[in-house]
């Protein structure tokens, strides 16, 4: 740094002396919060007019007034302020999201754990949603209430709320099969009316009621403090306790005001901007100094290495290093220019502004179709590549998460089956967007039971391909150890030619080889779900095997892996398959269409198909095949051999094209990455016209 400017930097700081800067803190600190019904709080809440350094260092004590409604967010949750006692140290406060409905459009768990609240009165409420029918076996008791119907981000499901601990109970198996659950707190004595009004009002009541939260926050010392006429806060560099006293006695004429009073609003932002803007204005000066040294010596080092390669370029031919990373010039932006910061995980960088114009600003005639995560676009990049553009839901708190995940997987692996992705925009653009090739022919679901549904269309030749590759690509999956966790035919997407591009990997997760599973909450879509993975919280490839049963089945049926039109007992396909397979009434099963009772070489394969996805829908993970045998079994079976005769090989069963389809990248390393020879492709044969949809369940954290 140049001297004069570390000389200007200290007069500052001797000129605004930290006793004046001090008396400005203590006035700010002086400010209380009144919003609604809470009127005249100070420490250790923050927030409005009352600047972070005059609360405790939490995010949780920040206030907010929305609509003269007081705020508060804890890990996630926001509830309504109705009470602060300062002299007990509790805050009571209610869910926003379930005073007047029980059907939130995001759902998420209170937790207190990790933070400066602890909740003591220990009545809690869990909710269920996306329940199956309650078996006629079945009845219920007095601790689940009544069933109630709820539509959440366009899905409709049926839930029901619970009042205790029903481990180890019929009642638990059955509520073990929803799909997602939430936990909130209520008090005692309501959890005890719950029971006898049994409907979602009593719940709504309950939860308008509120609950009582007991803080920490170093509160003795600030009575300690506010007896000796200070002001409580903390330092935003160490996050410790500070108690700011008026220097009166040096003449800086500061003094605490009651409550009701109002300071000097125009000295206070004069005492506090001047300095303030005089500090900043230095810093962006010294910014810009350091930028033009930087960007000086990065000129200078490109133009060394222009030089060194032209030198070299000059002695000889161009080496194989080189070719590799030339491509043609029309497909230049999906290339990774290292050197001008436009790569990303290795993935190409789009501005938001490019994918708004090829989107034509997003406009909504061209949106391809809606999932859990996001919304997606028909677009047109300037090159004149066909895309598909996934704009990320901003409502969705795991967004950044699920983008990073989904870069991250992508751009290790290259598979023909599996979908390319182009690139993104950057973390901190204005919106997360990710940018795919485009696939022109819709999705399985389309062509089995959707709107592209035709007779004609998939024929079984087709449907046992379909099966063929998609267990290719799951089967690569697995051997560079990643869980695809959603598998399903909504994601499986079909070119003009009806070949195979396993889509969406927003919760998909890397799995080390050296590892039986992986502890994670459960996620995915219901009815395709393993129901292990459901109970144990434990992650395996087995999770996949049984999804992709579940969608084998769906190739024989024609069917939807839920639908709660057809009988209780056949509501879950899975359940509905097994149930045709051990009773040997596999034809009341099998898509009508494909000839089963009039073709023998058809009903064989189907035969075969339907014994396969048996064996992947066991409810124990140990009896399911491995994805690569279930890959050998399928190619034997479109070879005319039985599953019988697979099945007595299929322990000795390898997949022996997995390692040379497709090589993985290293993401991490950037000089690796520029040698490997792969190259998006350079053809837009992959675009699509059809919509895009992806009904992933909510994740509840």
């Amino acid at each position: 740094m140049h001297p004069s400017l570390w000389l200007l930097l200290i007069s500052l700081f001797l000129i605004f002396s930290p006793k004046y800067v001090f008396a400005n803190t203590f006035l700010s600190c002086s400010i209380r919060i009144s919003c609604g019904t809470i009127q005249d709080i100070g420490y250790p809440f923050w927030g409005l007019d009352r600047l972070e350094s005059c609360g405790y260092p939490h995010p949780g004590f920040q206030l907010h007034c929305n609509d003269n409604v007081p705020e508060i967010t804890i890990l996630n949750a926001t509830y309504r302020v109705l009470e602060i006692n300062n002299s007990s140290q509790i805050l009571t406060v209610s869910r926003i999201d379930y005073r007047d409905n029980i059907c939130p459009s995001r759902l998420i768990n209170s937790t207190f754990e990790s933070s400066p609240f602890q909740y003591k009165d220990g009545g809690n409420i869990r909710l269920y949603y996306g329940c199956p029918t309650v078996p006629e076996t079945l009845t219920l008791t007095p601790n689940i209430s009544n069933p109630f119907e709820c539509r959440i981000n366009q899905r409709s499901m049926m839930g029901y709320y619970v009042t205790m601990d029903l481990r180890g109970t019929a009642i638990a198996n059955y509520l073990g099969s929803c799909s997602d659950s939430v936990i909130i707190p209520a008090p005692i004595f309501e959890v005890g009316s719950l029971e006898e009004n049994r409907n979602p009002e009593a719940l709504e009541a309950a939860a308008r009621l509120g609950f009582d939260l007991v803080w920490s926050a170093n509160d003795g010392r600030c009575d300690d403090c506010l007896k000796d006429g200070g002001e409580c806060g903390h330092n935003l560099g160490s996050g410790e306790f500070e108690c700011y006293q008026c220097p009166e006695s040096e003449g800086h004429g500061c003094s605490t005001r009651s409550p009701g009073d109002k300071i000097n609003s125009v000295a206070l932002g004069l005492g506090l901007g001047i300095p303030g803007a005089a500090i900043v204005c230095i810093l962006v000066g010294i910014g810009i100094f350091c930028f033009r040294q930087q960007r000086r010596k990065k000129i200078a080092a490109q133009v060394n290495s222009r030089d060194l390669l032209a030198s070299s370029s000059s002695k000889g031919p161009s080496t194989s290093t080189t070719n590799t990373s030339q491509t043609n010039s029309s497909y230049s932006t999906s290339k990774c220019d290292i050197e001008r910061g436009s790569c990303y995980f290795g993935a190409h960088v789009f501005s938001f502004e490019e994918l708004e114009e090829a989107t034509d600003h997003f406009n909504p005639s061209k949106q391809l179709g809606e999932g859990g995560f996001g919304t997606v676009y028909y677009g047109v990049l300037r090159d004149g590549r066909v895309v598909a553009v996934k704009r990320l839901y901003d409502n969705n708190f795991k967004r950044v998460d699920q983008y990073m995940n989904e870069i991250e997987i992508l751009t290790r692996i290259r598979h023909p089956n599996l979908v390319i992705l182009y690139g993104c925009t950057s973390r901190r653009s204005r919106e997360l967007l990710l940018v795919y090739e485009f696939i022109p022919n819709g999705t399985v679901a389309d062509h089995l039971h959707g709107k592209r549904s035709n007779a004609s269309s998939l024929t079984w030749h087709v449907r046992l391909s379909i099966a063929i590759e998609t267990a290719k690509a799951l089967a690569y999956l697995h051997a560079s150890e990643i869980i695809h966790r959603d598998v399903k035919s909504n994601n499986i997407l079909l070119d003009k030619s009806f070949h195979v591009k396993v889509a969406d990997f927003g919760l998909s997760r890397l799995f080390p080889n050296d590892v039986t599973h992986v502890s994670t909450a459960p996620q995915g879509t219901p009815g395709y779900v393993d129901p292990e993975y459901h109970l144990c919280y434990q992650l395996t490839e087995k999770s996949d095997v049984y999804s992709f049963g579940v969608v084998l089945v769906e190739l024989v049926s024609a069917k939807q892996a839920v639908d709660i039109t057809r009988h209780r007992h056949d509501i879950n396909l899975a359940n509905m398959a097994i149930s045709r397979i051990q009773n040997q009434t596999l034809h009341e099963l099998v898509d009508p269409s494909l000839g089963f009772e009039n073709d023998c070489a058809v009903k064989t394969a189907v035969t075969a198909v339907s014994e396969l996805a048996f064996r992947c829908l066991q409810q124990e993970r140990d009896m399911r095949p491995s994805m690569g045998e279930v890959l050998e079994t399928l190619k034997e079976i479109e070879n005319g051999r039985s599953e019988a005769e697979v099945v007595e090989i299929g322990s000795e069963a390898e997949v022996v094209e997995i390692g040379s389809e497709a090589e993985v990248v290293d993401i991490r390393s950037d000089d690796v990455g520029l040698l490997k020879n792969i190259h998006p492709p350079l053809s837009p044969d992959h675009y699509a016209t059809d919509k895009w949809v992806s009904f992933s369940t909510i994740t509840i954290t």
